[in-house]
C-alpha cells in the first residue's frame, strides 16, 4: 500500500435500523431519526485541493468509480456569482437484486466542499446526505500516525500551506436511512462499510487520473 495514503483518523458512529444502540445527544452527527446511520471518514492525500475537487464535483462520472452507483447524470445546473454551483442530479444505485434511481441536490463550493442531499420524494432513501470537505494541511502531516484517536484539525496546518499546494485533508460525512424496511434489512451488510468503500474508491480514482504520489 502506498505510504502516501495514510489514514488520519476514522470515527464511526452508527445507529442500527432496529435501534439496538443510541447516540449521545451531544454528538454533532446525531439525528433524531433512530433509523439514520452516520459515518465519518478522514484521509490525508498527497494531492492538491483543486485536483480532488474536480473528481468530487464531476457527478456525471460517479458511475465510473462510486460503489453501487450504476448511472449518474446531471438534470440541471446553475452557477452563482460566488462560484458555487448547484445541480440536480439523478443517480441510479444497484445492490443485490435492487436497482433504484433518485434525485439529489448537489451543492459545490470550489476547492472547499461538495454536499449532495437526496430528494425527500426518493423511493429508496428516507434521508441521504453526503458531504465531502477539503482542507489544506502541511506536508509533514502525511507522516501522521494512523492511531490518532481524535479528528485531525486542518486549521492548525492551513496557515503553513499555500492554497492548493497539497497535501489535503479529505473528510467524508455520510448519513442515510432507507425508506423501505426491506431495503434496510437486506442492505445492512453492504452499506455498513459504505463510507470506507467510498473513500477507498476515491483514492483509487485519484491514482487513475493523477498517478501515484509519495511523501
Amino acid at each position: 500500500m502506498l505510504r502516501a495514503f495514510q489514514r488520519a483518523t476514522t470515527r464511526h458512529e452508527q445507529r442500527t435500523f432496529f435501534n439496538f444502540s443510541k447516540f449521545s445527544s451531544t454528538d454533532p452527527l446525531a439525528h433524531n431519526d433512530p433509523e439514520t446511520q452516520d459515518y465519518h471518514e478522514q484521509r490525508i492525500l498527497p494531492y492538491r485541493r483543486n485536483e480532488l475537487y474536480k473528481i468530487i464535483a464531476d457527478v456525471e462520472s460517479y458511475s465510473n468509480f462510486v460503489p453501487y452507483c450504476t448511472r449518474s447524470r446531471i438534470l440541471e445546473s446553475k452557477a452563482w456569482q460566488d462560484g458555487t454551483t448547484v445541480m440536480e442530479a439523478e443517480l441510479t444505485v444497484g445492490f443485490l437484486a435492487f436497482r433504484e434511481s433518485y434525485v439529489s441536490t448537489v451543492t459545490c463550493k470550489p476547492n472547499e466542499c461538495v454536499e449532495a442531499v437526496a430528494s425527500t420524494s426518493s423511493p429508496l432513501f428516507k434521508t441521504l446526505t453526503t458531504t465531502w470537505r477539503l482542507q489544506p494541511v502541511s506536508a509533514s502531516s502525511l507522516r501522521l500516525s494512523t492511531s490518532l484517536s481524535q479528528d485531525v484539525s486542518a486549521r492548525s496546518f492551513a496557515s503553513r500551506t499555500p492554497l492548493d499546494q497539497g497535501p489535503t485533508l479529505v473528510t467524508l460525512d455520510l448519513a442515510f436511512a432507507f425508506a423501505n424496511p426491506v431495503h434496510a434489512t437486506v442492505s445492512v451488510a453492504f452499506f455498513g462499510q459504505m463510507s470506507k468503500l467510498m473513500v477507498k474508491a476515491f483514492e483509487q480514482r485519484c491514482i487513475a487520473l493523477y498517478g501515484p504520489r509519495t511523501d
